[in-house]
């Protein structure tokens, strides 16, 4: 005699419903990863603002040192980079950054003014940050 299984009363694959189930699923974890990855690329590209503008600062400091003043407006960042041709020329010129150093992330340069508005007396170091406007609050600045 021939034992054979009883017949199953449900067949040994998935439904519809399950695989949608799932496939919901899968892709609300998904959805929520790539949100939370915006938000860490976003707060990356502000710290790393923050770090070239402290660069910046540094640079700006030793040229001081060298050439008792800060670079004017209109000889900007760029006397970091190369000697500037407008007065007052520098005693001692060295080159204190690369040129991939004066953008920001958004590969915007970043704005240098002396005298500065944030910091009167002195000089404003800024990224205008991801939406590249003035004086929003995704501003980047030295104060």
């Amino acid at each position: 005699m021939k034992h054979t299984a009883p017949p199953s009363p449900r067949p040994n694959a998935f439904t519809l419903l399950e695989m949608m189930i799932v496939l919901l699923i899968i892709a609300l974890i998904l959805g929520s990863v790539a949100i939370m990855v915006q938000g860490i690329e976003g707060n990356a590209q502000a710290v790393t603002t923050s770090g070239k503008i402290k660069a910046l600062e540094t640079a700006l400091v030793s040229y001081k040192i060298s050439n008792l003043v800060y670079p004017t407006q209109e000889q900007g960042l760029e006397a970091l980079v190369s000697p500037p041709r407008s007065e007052p020329k520098p005693r001692r010129w060295n080159q204190l950054i690369k040129t991939d150093g004066l953008l920001d992330p958004w590969g915007r340069k970043i704005a240098y003014r002396n005298p500065g508005k944030h910091n009167v007396g002195g000089y404003d170091v800024l990224s205008f940050g991801p939406d590249g406007l003035e004086g929003t609050a995704d501003d980047i600045g030295n104060w």
